[in-house]
């Protein structure tokens, strides 16, 4: 009889077992703090190819521009604040950002939105304000497509490591494919003179404060990505400058020549006047005419996104 219980105690045991084993874990959405010694840094100034990067302190930081997504030759490689790089979190690359911050992607093409930790420099081609790690890129939704008009908002210093597991930054390290080194190498050196650019007659515009960080606007939660209202007609515009005098911005203009225009936006109640070429209907003939600006000599121009 005992045999007899114990038999049927064993067979649910393993049914139970089985049944566990099948049954696929919830996808992980929270961004988790990656491994590395990575530190709260703002950068020093940088140049990759002929362009000059001045990291600072962006409170304010609110853009909209193109993103675009990095993957397997960077994996298990140190980010630019010391953590390792794994395309299955939840991270970002920025230009001048500090680092770790959390910032808040925007797919303007479907209204997707996600909390990402910006641990890393990128991207330096074509226009783009923000390089998503592939597991982002999929959760907003253009994995596929390569690129998304986005909408990048700051939230605020994100956490830190606090009790490292040395073995698994290592584990990583070594688990990662053996790829080539980032090909756009950055050059960070000490503090030098910002090239002279017609574009570049006032400080950074009300986009890109540099006042310092809150210290009550820090650790904000990372959350999952969520599909909200913010879908909405968007348009594609290269500019070239934004100015609070419209002398300025005249000026940039008559020096670009034609197909370029002043527009008037108000921005806290200040008055700014962006000088733009556009709208185009795609990111082709964007990146297009963000060429020929760069031709002039306008390092500074990008693309935006308008809604």
């Amino acid at each position: 009889m005992l045999r007899t219980i114990r038999g049927l105690l064993g067979t649910g045991f393993c049914a139970a077992l089985l049944a566990a084993c099948a049954t696929e874990p919830p996808p992980n959405t929270t961004a988790s703090i990656p491994g590395g010694k990575g530190t709260y840094k703002v950068g020093v100034p940088y140049q990759v190819g002929d362009t000059w990067y001045y990291p600072h302190e962006q409170a304010n930081y609110d853009e909209t521009g193109i993103a675009s997504w990095y993957g397997p030759t960077f994996y298990g490689k140190p980010t630019a604040d010391g953590e390792i790089y794994n395309g299955e979190g939840l991270t970002a690359a920025h230009r001048t950002l500090p680092m770790p911050v959390n910032v808040r992607v925007t797919n303007l093409e479907n209204g997707k939105s996600l909390v990402l930790r910006v641990n890393d420099r990128g991207p330096f081609a074509n226009g783009r304000i923000i390089d998503v790690s592939r597991h982002a890129a999929e959760l907003l939704g253009f994995y596929a497509k390569g690129t998304a008009q986005v909408r990048v908002t700051y939230l605020g210093r994100a956490d830190l490591p606090s009790r490292l597991d040395e073995s698994q930054a290592a584990r990583a390290v070594r688990a990662a494919p053996t790829t080539r080194v980032r090909a756009a190498a950055i050059t960070a050196s000490k503090p030098v003179p910002k090239p002279v650019q017609v574009a570049s007659l006032e400080p950074p515009p009300a986009s890109e404060p540099t006042n310092d960080v809150p210290a009550t606007d820090v650790d904000r939660p990372e959350e999952p990505a969520s599909a909200g209202a913010d879908q909405k007609v968007t348009h594609l515009y290269v500019q070239a400058g934004t100015f609070s005098s419209p002398e300025n911005a005249e000026r940039l203009k008559d020096h670009l020549g034609a197909n370029v225009f002043v527009s008037a936006s108000d921005r806290g109640g200040r008055a700014l006047y962006r000088v733009r070429s556009g709208p185009y209907d795609d990111l082709e003939a964007a990146n297009a005419a963000l060429a020929r600006l760069s031709q002039l000599g306008n390092n500074g121009a990008q693309i935006v996104v308008d809604q």
